[in-house]
C-alpha cells in the first residue's frame, strides 16, 4: 500500500490547521485533493479519540461556555431549494466549553442549537471535570435546563446576557446590532460575579474563525459535507490543545491543565492514525499464469 512520506503527511495537516483550504493544500504539497481528504478524514478519527481519551479529570476553577455558528452545503433557509442536499446539510452549531484559567478546551460538540445539544454538551462537560466549578454562559435560553440536568445543584452558574441596540436594517449592510451592556444573572449556587465572563471563550471562536477556512465568511469555503466538518473540528481542537504554545501561557493549553508535561506534534496525531489503521491482508502464494 502506498503511504506520503511523514513529512509530507505532516505538512498537510498543518496547512489544516493554519486555515488552508483543501485545494490549495493539494496544489502546494502536489497531491492529490482525494489524498488530502482522505488524511483529514483519518486524522479527525483519530484526534475524536484522542481527546476523548486524555482531557479526563480536568481540575479547573472557571468554564466559560458558547456556540459558534456556520453551515453545511447551505444556509438553512435554502436547503429546501438545494440540489442534492447531502444529510446534515444546513446551520451548525459548534458548542464549547474552555477553562479560563488554562484556555483548555474541555468539551465540544457539533450539532444544531437546540436545547437537546445544549444537554449533550453539558452531560459531556461533566464527566470531563475533576471537580465542581464556576460556569458561565450567555443568555440563550437552552442553557438553563442542560446545566441544571447535567450539574443539579454541585455547580455555582451565573449567564451574561448581552444588551443590544436596534438593529441597522441598511440594505447592504453587514453588521449584527451594536451592543449597548451586559447584565449577570445568578441561575445555581453561588458564583463569583466578578469572573462571570464570556471573554475567553468569545475570543475562542474568532480564533476558530481564524484557524480553519471552512469558517470564513462570505466565502464558498463552507463545509461541503457535515462529517468533514466534525473531523476537521477535531483535528483542531486536538491541535489548538496540544500542539500550539499559547502566547500567553508559553506553553500549551493541556500543559496548562496539567494533563500532559510535553508540546505534542502533528506527528503525535499521525502516530495514532498509522496505530489505529487495519493491518494490510496477506497476499496468498504467488502462482504463475497457466498453472
Amino acid at each position: 500500500m502506498n503511504k506520503l512520506p511523514l513529512a509530507k503527511r505532516t505538512q498537510i495537516l498543518a496547512m489544516l490547521c493554519e486555515g488552508s483550504s483543501m485545494r490549495s493544500i493539494s496544489r502546494i504539497a502536489d497531491v492529490s485533493i482525494n489524498t488530502v481528504s482522505k488524511l483529514l478524514v483519518e486524522a479527525g478519527e483519530a484526534c475524536l479519540a484522542l481527546h476523548d481519551e486524555t482531557v479526563r479529570n480536568v481540575k479547573a476553577s472557571r468554564i466559560q461556555c458558547d456556540e459558534i455558528w456556520s453551515f453545511c452545503h447551505a444556509k438553512q433557509k435554502n436547503v429546501a431549494s438545494a440540489k442534492a442536499a447531502p444529510e446534515g446539510a444546513g446551520d451548525i452549531w459548534t458548542w464549547t466549553a474552555i477553562d479560563a484559567d488554562t484556555k483548555l478546551i474541555v468539551s465540544y460538540y457539533v450539532g444544531d442549537r437546540s436545547g437537546e445539544s445544549a444537554m449533550t454538551i453539558m452531560d459531556d462537560l461533566r464527566t470531563r471535570l475533576a471537580n465542581r466549578v464556576q460556569i458561565t454562559t450567555d443568555g440563550h435560553r437552552a442553557y438553563v435546563e442542560a446545566v441544571e440536568g447535567a450539574f443539579g445543584a454541585d455547580v455555582d452558574y451565573a449567564q451574561l446576557v448581552k444588551l443590544y441596540g436596534p438593529t441597522i436594517t441598511a440594505p447592504g449592510r453587514y453588521s449584527p446590532a451594536e451592543c449597548t451592556g451586559i447584565k449577570k444573572i445568578r441561575r445555581e449556587g453561588n458564583p463569583d460575579i466578578a469572573h462571570v465572563s464570556t471573554s475567553y471563550v468569545e475570543r475562542q471562536n474568532l480564533t476558530m474563525r481564524m484557524s480553519m477556512r471552512r469558517f470564513t465568511r462570505l466565502t464558498n469555503a463552507f463545509s461541503k459535507k457535515f462529517d468533514n466538518h466534525v473531523h476537521a473540528l477535531s483535528l483542531y481542537f486536538v491541535f489548538y490543545n496540544f500542539c500550539r504554545i499559547h502566547k500567553t501561557l508559553r506553553m500549551s493549553p493541556a500543559m496548562a491543565a496539567g494533563i500532559t508535561d510535553r508540546l505534542w506534534s502533528l506527528e503525535d496525531v499521525l502516530a495514532r492514525i498509522d496505530a489505529d489503521a487495519p493491518a494490510p491482508a496477506k497476499r496468498g502464494p504467488y502462482r504463475k499464469r497457466g498453472a
